[in-house]
């Protein structure tokens, strides 16, 4: 059973480059490339070429939509990016000997793995996805935001907590400001679902019909509040919100997964929150305000119920 101790410090590196995780930008088609070379590994996506929509297609006779256009503009993207075989060669990472060993050991990795987490993060109009993939001492990371340029990094795992810092980062061109979401929010996961609904159909007015028919009570910092309040809080759930993120956790032996879990937290004016599921008094949800630092803490109990899972199963 591998055991991952996110929480501890890490240990003081022995010098400057010790502190330091090795990163690349690659093309897609260099990524490919590399990964070609390194065995024919996977990648950690299906990411398919855009095509365009030819004249004989359905979207071709009734014109381009949104979907068809964002294809279009993505394949001319791709098309017009240098060969792979000589960007790399005139950066260094290849040679008549073949790919950089970092690089390909990298790439590997990324493909056999024992713990991998699959990071989806959204913040305003930056999305960004990335795959985090660990086996005994090491960690490799590639993550990118247009499929088109991806940062390939690796390091040793007591530096993950530092890399996981990372996802957490909210853009400059969104300001924290005060929220009315309370630190600490329990709700019914019923009355925050149908609040949702409501307000995505353009009912506002049903919310605090919804609020006063709840089975449960809303809490903030463990107290209850009066329906008003509660009407407000919950709303301010959805109305806030500004991104999201979520990681899937998960165990593989062998390239088959044998334990998952998530974290997810929301975005809110005033900075990340948890979402998290409760069943011992119903079904729950806790909105906890978090410290960006604190997802390595968040994912410790999810890492360890993953590797116990797999243990179970083995």
């Amino acid at each position: 059973m591998v055991t991952i101790d996110l929480t501890t410090a890490p240990p003081a590196p022995a010098t400057f480059l010790d502190a330091m995780a090795r990163r690349l930008a690659l093309t897609l088609p260099e990524l490919r490339l590399v990964a070609e070379l390194a065995g024919g590994a996977p990648l950690p996506f299906d990411l398919r070429d855009g095509e365009a929509a030819d004249a004989g297609s359905l979207s071709g006779r009734l014109g381009q939509s949104r979907g068809t256009s964002e294809d279009r503009a993505y394949a001319q993207a791709l098309a017009s990016l240098h060969d792979p075989h000589e960007t790399l060669r005139r950066r260094g990472l290849l040679t008549d000997a073949g790919a950089d060993a970092g690089l390909l050991g990298a790439v590997g990795l990324l493909a056999t793995p024992r713990l991998a987490l699959d990071v989806d993060v959204a913040a305003g109009a930056t999305q960004v996805k990335a795959w985090h993939r660990q086996a005994g001492d090491a960690v490799a990371s590639l993550s990118t935001c247009d499929g088109i340029v991806f940062e390939l990094a690796w390091f040793p795992v007591h530096q993950w907590t530092t890399e996981l810092a990372r996802v957490t980062a909210v853009p400059e061109d969104l300001p924290l400001t005060a929220s009315q979401v309370p630190a600490l929010l329990d709700v019914p996961y019923a009355l925050a679902d149908s609040v949702g609904e409501a307000l995505r159909s353009s009912r506002a007015d049903l919310v605090p019909v919804l609020v006063g028919q709840s089975d449960g009570e809303v809490l903030a910092d463990g107290s209850p509040m009066g329906d008003a309040e509660a009407a407000a809080a919950v709303c301010a759930v959805h109305a806030e919100s500004r991104g999201r993120l979520r990681i899937l956790a998960a165990a593989v032996s062998e390239r088959v997964t044998t334990s998952v879990g998530v974290v997810s937290w929301v975005l809110l004016r005033d900075g990340w929150h948890s979402l998290t599921p409760r069943h011992d008094d119903g079904a729950r949800v806790s909105v906890a305000r978090v410290d960006p630092d604190d997802l390595a803490t968040a994912l410790a109990p999810v890492l360890a119920q993953v590797t116990v899972g797999e243990a179970a199963t083995a």
